[in-house]
């Protein structure tokens, strides 16, 4: 507690939840308790509500696992997408970066996540059994695999290269412009389209 020392303990857990988030250090943990502290009653209750209702409204949705409110996403209730393309990536932030190349009109299936056995990600831990399931139910001619280019990406491409071949699907992969060892949401929107475009064909004999 010494180095909190001069902190009620009301404000001692504040900069302690700040600290609990991703890239926030105890400099600006502290600098946005202070803010909180400083604001008006009505933009820190604002803030606090903005919280709870992500928490209370966000769900996966039903279809393809990305986030929505209702049951379907926006991008699987839009009947202007192409159903017969499914992209698979490992976050709903690689949709999000996907969407902002404005290259792509079909439809998108979410892992939450890639394979890491080292991690104890299995596959069973991922949405991998739900994406069979919609290939085999009919209707998906290609399914482009664009988990990120590095290790586990590859690993998780390969995996789900071997169940879905059997489904007799058209499968690619992301082309390289793509640098190795990146993620998709770092990458520019030129960047995406040109990957997107230039994707090309999982060969049976290799890996992605």
């Amino acid at each position: 507690m010494d180095e909190w020392r001069g902190y009620t303990p009301a404000m001692i857990r504040l900069a302690e939840e700040f600290g609990r988030l991703p890239g926030i250090g105890r400099k600006t943990a502290e600098r946005l308790t202070y803010h909180i502290l400083k604001s008006s009653r009505e933009d820190a209750l604002r803030l606090a509500t903005a919280i709870r209702e992500v928490k209370e409204k966000v769900r996966a949705c039903r279809e393809c696992c990305n986030i929505a409110e209702e049951d379907l996403c926006a991008i699987c209730a839009d009947p202007r997408r192409d159903r017969s393309q499914l992209c698979v990536v490992e976050q709903p932030r690689d949709v999000l970066a996907l969407e902002a190349s404005g290259s792509y009109r079909g439809l998108y299936h979410v892992l939450m996540g890639h394979l890491n056995p080292l991690e104890g990600v299995e596959p069973e831990h991922l949405t991998i059994a739900a994406l069979v399931e919609r290939v085999r139910r009919g209707g998906v001619r290609e399914v482009i695999l664009a988990t990120n280019p590095n290790l586990e990406g590859d690993a998780t491409a390969l995996f789900l290269t071997r169940e879905l071949r059997p489904l007799g699907v058209r499968l690619t992969r992301l082309a390289r412009g793509l640098p190795t060892g990146s993620s998709l949401e770092y990458a520019s929107p030129n960047i995406l389209a040109d990957a997107l475009s230039g994707r090309r064909e999982i060969d049976a004999e290799t890996t992605p």
